[in-house]
């Protein structure tokens, strides 16, 4: 079976289970970012998240899959955005298999890689990484604050398109 075909939403983004969540796993290479930055988007559409916000949570999303592709070693990686009540929080769960977890770079070098946690970190509220709960995999997040739906409210489901 190709892998690379497996980006299919981990939960069905029409579900009224849980529409403050949403993921989705895609292989880890580097061509498979602008897919999660494409998803991403999609969802905070659906959600009426717009504005820095939704800027801000494209460029999180991107460098935390660029990040957990470059130096985890995985072949898959999970993302997940989860809608609260004044944060919108931006997870992406690796395979682990680097030697240590994530860290800010405060290089003064004027280098092209190697700051793309500094950036989380500056725009987000606050960010960490955490193993998980079995095997060797490492999820890392950031949350940023919004206000631009209430918590609670049902969210759009007329023409916006496919939400």
């Amino acid at each position: 079976m190709n892998h690379d075909t497996r980006h299919a939403p981990l939960l069905d983004p029409c579900s009224e289970a849980d529409h403050h969540r949403y993921g989705f796993e895609l292989p880890a290479r580097v061509e498979y970012v602008s897919r999660a930055r494409k998803l991403t988007r999609d969802r905070l559409r659906c959600w009426g998240i717009g504005g820095d916000v939704h800027d801000t949570a494209l460029l999180v999303m991107s460098e935390l899959v660029t990040n957990a592709v470059v130096h985890s070693g995985s072949h898959q990686v999970v993302c997940e955005l989860l809608n609260g009540v004044e944060h919108l929080r931006v997870s992406v769960r690796d395979q682990g298999c680097a030697p240590t977890g994530p860290h800010v770079c405060h290089s003064v070098a004027a280098e092209e890689r190697g700051r793309g946690l500094l950036l989380v970190e500056a725009v987000s509220s606050s960010w960490g990484a955490h193993a998980t709960q079995h095997g060797t995999g490492r999820i890392v997040w950031a949350e940023l604050r919004h206000t631009e739906i209430p918590y609670g409210v049902d969210f759009p489901r007329g023409n916006e398109g496919p939400c």
